[in-house]
């Protein structure tokens, strides 16, 4: 298996990085257009980096692009945390990655929103399994949250000394 995994941020990855079994290969896709303001995205972007560093991983970084992602998620900014704007945002950076991994020969994409308590594994699977279905891709399947898994990375987060985000990442998250 050829993983390129989604990473949404340096706490979250700290959990997959301890539980994805030995794989040919691995690497972390760092892409986050949805993070408001880029000073968020930098605090983001420089944990991530730390995490990269600790677990001397492989790593992508993806373009921080949030005038697409507008257009993405335009006439959803008043839908609630967890809605239909959430599912477009999953989506589409889901899709990225997907296009990712067939530009650089991965085989496989999967993604750590799973290790949030507050994003459903269910239906963020259900969206990879898709996009990867459509790239000719398989998904990894997970729910990183699961065996206190959240926890354990804001254990991680604490021992790494890495930035942690209090809320998702796009402007409308922050209410």
């Amino acid at each position: 298996m050829k993983l390129l995994l989604h990473v949404c941020c340096g706490p979250d990855v700290t959990v997959a990085l301890e539980r994805i079994p030995e794989i040919e290969r691995l690497c972390l896709f760092f892409d986050n257009p949805n993070v408001h303001p880029e000073e968020e995205y930098n605090k983001r972007l420089e944990a991530f980096r730390k995490v990269v560093d600790h677990f001397g991983a492989e790593a992508i970084i993806g373009k921080y692009d949030p005038e697409k992602w507008f257009d993405e998620v335009s006439g959803h900014e008043e839908d609630p945390e967890g809605g239909e704007r959430c599912t477009i945002c999953f989506t589409y950076r889901l899709q990225r990655t997907a296009r990712r991994a067939k530009e650089e020969g991965y085989d496989t994409i999967g993604s750590v929103f799973t290790t949030s308590p507050h994003k459903n594994a269910a239906l963020i699977n259900s969206i990879g399994k898709r996009i990867a279905e459509e790239y000719g891709l398989d998904y990894l399947e997970s729910n990183f949250k699961k065996k206190d898994g959240f926890k354990r990375s804001v254990q991680l987060s604490h021992e790494f000394g890495i930035y942690r985000q209090n809320y998702c990442g796009c402007k409308f998250s922050i209410r």
